[in-house]
């Protein structure tokens, strides 16, 4: 009996566990699936998944020898078929658990923001309270939104493993488990578990992979997919919310932002040509025209509906002249309609919008217009005449009408256009070479244009740009490859006065080594139209691409010379005193390493801004990253915000590849914050103060010293084991499934340049990929721990080491480099690797190189946990440590299975049975979509 004079001690609640429905909804798709597999598989299937995820959960729990041998046992003992279904098994499953987390991601952000916090690191919100509190005007903040050019440029790379099929029912599923969350009742939410089993089932029974080779115009209409799912909407959207943002930061209400296009989209795919001979003149016209149709169906739709909502009657409500105006020239003659003017301009837009669509290519069109009508000349007379419409609503009581639909559509006009996203074009440095080579001869001005120094080939080029005739005769015969070049230029000019100036404005020059590689695009815009020395006008900016660790040690003395020439700073001026520079993070570390490609690419960033500053040109800097760290990837945000001072200024590009487009921007929301984390970056990056003073300057020279040490010694490190050690490339091609990649239709590029097992030929996207299904990820540490090792044994180690501490703790470029290869060996998993080491045969060279690289991963550990005082990898992001862990469970038996596989075709070779071929492929797919990020 309890006493009633006892004190109560209230009961201490344990803290929700904010995780506990992310583990609720993989629990529930694992259980589908599970039902799936059973009836579709039968129940001896389930259970041997079942064990075969049990026993590789306590080969890696356990660090068990006999769960070792238990695993390969049972792997040796799988029929082709039950191989085949347990691949697949593991694959839906990595995919099914991305959805739920993603799903979590929305959730716990929607919960944030309905508890009315703080705005979170990461949101214009927060970046706007940061320059707020530090001082900075509200004019500097407009100002930058004014004249910014945020721009994430879509690409397509031979990483991508998603079918567009598997992207559409993964949708539904989103969709569905996002359903769950809204407050279902018992009958709904049977009804919804059972659709999300039917939308299960039919991921099961849809091929995952593809047996024809993805072709440009299916990478195409794989892209336009995320327009329609998130940019076209989430995009005007964003403009929307840091128009709010801005005006509860900031006194002074709304800011006028109405046409700022600070944030753009851009495309390489279809544009791309290096080392891509499917691309040429078609596809570029081919992207335009399936661009174009987005945009103008989803302009139709909205008007469609616009006219819809917008039946206000002038019985009831005045319009202003202009609004009348517009409403009497449409084509509408209805009496039904007579008093309804928005519905009668709407009536007249929509007609002239149709006709600017079949103008511009469009096949079909949904809705037949009501009669004809002219077609619009560009989308700025289109957004006028939407400007029309909200001016008489704002003006005649009709102002909270203007925000449903209109403003958003409004906004979209001026930010898309007609042409959707710009579309860059992008050759190598060695093919312009050849076709001016060839252009030279043919007109009898240079008989061996590539065998000239540069200097003599710098003195030819601008005496030619000089000269009013062409180079190129109608009556003479070019090689198909200068034909396909020179036609690819001129496409460029007609699409431009299609689609628009923004429809085509940028020229990639990848491998860039010389001036006169610059030079070259210059004349062969003249020889096609698209640059006039006599107006000193170029319509296209020359853009180089440094990629390799030499061609950025030369980066900035390039542009010196570049913008020193008369008439390439002409066309600077009329570029606004502005000049692109892309830098390439691929090929620099696949080079150089990941120390020394992350610090060589800083050092150019910071001498190109001292010659642009000297030059008073404005610097716009592309970046081109990848998928995995070893290729620049990461959070985009801590990236953008470790950028050296100067080199943002509001203008950035970056690209976003492959499978990381499907990550990124599958789900509005999550596209959503994606975007805002761009521009919030760039934000911040571009106007928070910076120290100035002595000290500051003097703690960062002391750093960027010790960094150029660390550099030097990965660089040896990683050179040495990559392209000096005997056997280490045929190591490479055996440990690694790069052989089975290069087979994959995943993209339309080839997986190599040139058809050698030359690591240099190699492309750093499968190079890079290839190392992340073995689950070394090598690119993205090695050469750490001999760096910092070696440099802590050559001086007094604690005063070093301390330094390198305060280099964590006070340089966000260090920091993010650490935290970025943290990351990576959160994923690098040794045993599993060594698994895949077993499928090297020679034996002496598989134990003398695993063991080389096992020595520098326990060295780049002790020397992160050193610097970072932290011993467990992701401490400071726990949400993304569970994540990885929580992946292990079902991405190491797909690992375990792709080793039995390949070693199964590669000992059978050409004889293995094709069902072999499809499981290794079909598990790349699943580690894949379980890592994250491939290449």
């Amino acid at each position: 009996m309890e006493n009633p004079a006892a004190p109560v001690t209230p009961a201490v609640q344990p803290a929700p566990d904010k995780d506990a429905p992310l583990k609720e909804d993989i629990r529930l798709l694992g259980r589908l699936l599970g039902d799936v597999l059973r009836e579709q598989e039968g129940e001896a299937v389930f259970e041997v998944v079942e064990t075969v995820r049990q026993t590789a959960v306590r080969f890696r729990r356990d660090a068990d020898p006999q769960a070792g041998a238990e695993l390969t046992t049972l792997l040796h003992k799988l029929t082709r078929d039950q191989t085949i279904s347990v691949v697949r098994a593991f694959s839906y499953f990595s995919h099914l658990a991305n959805i739920a987390e993603d799903q979590h991601h929305i959730r716990r952000r929607r919960a944030h923001l309905m508890r009315g916090a703080e705005a979170r690191q990461g949101s214009v919100g927060h970046a706007l309270g940061k320059l707020h509190e530090a001082g900075v005007p509200r004019d500097a903040v407009e100002n930058f939104f004014k004249d910014a050019l945020i721009s994430p440029v879509l690409t397509a790379h031979p990483t991508e493993v998603q079918r567009k099929s598997i992207l559409d029912a993964e949708h539904d599923i989103a969709r569905l488990l996002a359903e769950r969350d809204l407050g279902l009742t018992p009958k709904e939410f049977k009804r919804n578990t059972q659709l999300l089993q039917a939308r299960i089932a039919t991921l099961w029974q849809t091929r995952m992979l593809r047996y024809s080779k993805l072709t440009v115009a299916d990478e195409i209409d794989n892209a336009l997919s995320y327009y329609r799912i998130t940019f076209l909407r989430e995009v005007p959207g964003l403009y929307d919310d840091i128009e709010d943002e801005i005006a509860a930061r900031y006194d002074g209400g709304a800011p006028e932002l109405h046409d700022a296009q600070f944030l753009q989209m851009g495309s390489w795919i279809g544009g791309d040509r290096d080392g891509n001979p499917n691309v040429n003149a078609d596809t570029m016209r081919h992207a335009l025209v399936r661009q174009s149709t987005t945009i103008l169906d989803f302009y139709l739709e909205e008007v469609h509906a616009l006219g819809a909502e917008l039946s206000t009657s002038t019985l009831l409500v005045p319009v202003t002249p202009a609004m009348q105006a517009l409403a009497d020239a449409s084509i509408d003659a209805s009496p039904h309609r007579s008093d309804e003017p928005y519905r009668r301009a709407l009536i007249g837009i929509y007609a002239r919008l149709a006709a600017t669509a079949r103008e511009l290519g469009v096949d079909h069109i949904l809705r037949k217009e009501v009669g004809e009508a002219p077609p619009y000349l560009d989308a700025g007379l289109f957004a006028a005449d939407l400007e029309v419409l909200a001016e008489s609503l704002r003006a005649n009581h009709g102002a909270v009408l203007v925000e449903p639909r209109l403003a958003g559509l409004k906004r979209a006009a001026r930010i898309f256009g007609f042409h959707l996203a710009s579309l860059d074009m992008r050759q190598s440095s060695d093919v312009h070479e050849r076709v001016l080579g060839e252009l030279f001869a043919r007109a009898g001005a240079e008989q061996d244009y590539a065998a000239l120094p540069e200097e003599r080939k710098v003195a030819l080029l601008l005496s030619e740009l000089a000269q009013p005739r062409p180079l190129y005769s109608p009556y003479e015969s070019y090689s198909d490859e200068t034909n396909s070049e020179l036609a690819v230029l001129r496409t460029a000019r007609e699409i431009r006065q299609r689609y628009g100036s923004r429809a085509i404005r940028n020229y990639i020059i990848s491998h860039t080594e010389t001036v006169s590689d610059l030079l070259e695009v210059l004349l062969l815009q003249k020889e096609t139209g698209l640059m006039r020395v006599s107006a000193a006008s170029c319509d296209v900016m020359v853009i180089p691409l440094f990629e390799t660790i030499p061609d950025l040690q030369r980066a900035a003395t390039i542009m010196d010379e570049w913008m020193s020439i008369p008439l390439v700073a002409a066309f600077i001026e009329k570029q606004g005193r502005l000049q692109e520079v892309m830098l390439g993070y691929s090929d620099s570390n696949k080079d150089g390493g990941f120390l020394t490609s992350n610090w060589e690419l800083y050092q150019a960033e910071l001498k190109l801004v001292d010659v642009f500053a000297a030059k008073g040109v404005k610097l716009r800097l592309f970046h081109g990253r990848g998928g995995t760290v070893g290729r620049g990837g990461g959070p985009s945000y801590d990236a953008i915000r470790a950028q050296p001072p100067g080199t943002v200024n509001g203008q950035i590009r970056l690209t976003e590849q492959g499978e990381i487009i499907a990550s990124k921007f599958s789900n509005p929301e999550i596209g959503r914050r994606n975007l805002e984390l761009l521009v919030a970056a760039t934000l911040e990056a571009s106007l928070s103060p910076r120290p100035g003073d002595e000290a500051s300057n003097g703690r960062l020279a002391r750093f960027e010293a010790v960094m150029a040490e660390l550099s030097e010694r990965a660089y040896r490190a990683y050179r040495n084991l990559v392209y000096e050690t005997p056997g280490f490339t045929d190591y490479f091609f055996s440990a690694t499934p790069i052989a089975e990649i290069a087979e994959l239709n995943l993209g339309s590029r080839p997986a190599s340049r040139k058809s050698t097992r030359r690591i240099e030929d190699l492309r750093a996207i499968p190079w890079g990929f290839s190392w992340g299904q073995c689950r070394l990820l090598l690119p993205g540490w090695y050469g750490f721990g001999t760096a910092v090792s070696g440099w802590l044994a050559e001086g007094e180690r604690p005063e070093r080491l301390e330094l390198l501490r305060e280099m964590y703790h006070g340089w966000p470029f260090f920091a993010t480099l650490l935290s970025n290869m943290d990351m990576v060996l959160a994923k690098t998993d040794l045993a599993i690797a060594s698994r895949y080491a077993g499928l090297v045969a020679d034996v002496e060279l598989r134990e003398r190189i695993f063991r080389r690289i096992t020595a520098e991963h326990g060295e780049t550990l002790r020397c992160l946990e050193a610097v970072t005082g932290v011993t467990e990898r992701l401490a400071g992001n726990p949400l993304l440590a569970r994540s990885i862990q929580n992946r292990f469970a079902y991405l190491d038996p797909l690992n375990h299975l792709q080793v039995e596989l390949i070693h199964r075709r590669r000992k059978l070779g050409d004889n293995a049975d094709p069902r072999v071929h499809r499981g290794i492929h079909l598990s790349i797919n699943g580690v894949a979509a379980g890592l994250r990020n491939t290449g």
